[in-house]
């Protein structure tokens, strides 16, 4: 790839799981990659395990959860690193529990992770898109924001919000040259199943690997730039769990 061509990565929630995957899958392909996440000390660890590639790889702690700071900070991230050709809104929290016994604080905070704080990020980078007339913005979204389940409520609430929102998008920016993928995988088997949030008692080995969606979303990118993919669907060949 040469110089005029070399490509560089935002991807958020970037320390592990699907985001650590496609950061590695994107360095594989020599796309230059910015960490984003919580944690420095996993960044860190993260970035090392891409040294070898050849790729510039950087990392910036930013919690997503403020949301009121995003967008200023995402725009800051991409003065720093440069000209972003690729957003992976990976960044993302789980949580179960009946709509009725969900207080609201707490359904405000995974509304706020898992859909505003990607509104946030793609404002901050949209203008610098546009302003090249190109980009691709990848949204990894649920399963369960096409088919929603019981005790998920919030969360598939979350996910079918950034379905619409990414179809939105795709529609207003197309005229730019900017391209939006919404990613829907089923289970995978990641962190996520560990976190103090969700209750869930599935079989963990019959999940998608987070290195699975990883090479689904380096897929949608690597395509000609006349060519889009709208929304991707990935599954356990399993079926549902």
């Amino acid at each position: 790839m040469s110089a005029e061509q070399k490509r560089r990565a935002l991807i958020t929630g970037a320390s592990s799981g699907i985001g650590r995957a496609a950061a590695l899958a994107f360095a594989k392909a020599g796309i230059d990659v910015a960490l984003v996440s919580r944690s420095l000390d996993k960044l860190e660890a993260v970035r090392e395990a891409l040294e070898h590639t050849g790729v510039e790889a950087k990392a910036y702690v930013l919690d997503l959860g403020q949301i009121s700071q995003v967008k200023e900070k995402i725009q800051a991230i991409a003065l720093d690193f440069g000209d972003i050709d690729i957003l992976v809104n990976n960044a993302g929290i789980a949580y179960t529990g009946s709509l009725s016994e969900t207080p609201l604080c707490e359904w405000q905070q995974v509304i706020n992770l898992n859909l505003t704080s990607v509104f946030q990020c793609i404002t901050g980078i949209l203008p610098l898109m546009r302003d090249r007339g190109r980009g691709t913005i990848i949204n990894v979204a649920s399963i369960a924001g096409k088919q929603p389940f019981p005790y998920w409520g919030v969360y598939n609430v979350s996910k079918a919000g950034l379905i619409a929102l990414s179809q939105t998008l795709a529609q207003e920016e197309r005229t730019y040259g900017i391209r939006v993928t919404t990613i829907c995988p089923g289970a995978v088997n990641t962190e996520i199943w560990d976190t103090q949030t969700l209750n869930a008692n599935l079989d963990r080995s019959k999940m998608l690997t987070a290195e699975t969606v990883a090479q689904s979303i380096l897929y949608t990118v690597v395509l000609p730039q006349q060519a889009v993919i709208d929304e991707l669907i990935i599954m356990p060949s399993t079926g549902t769990l």
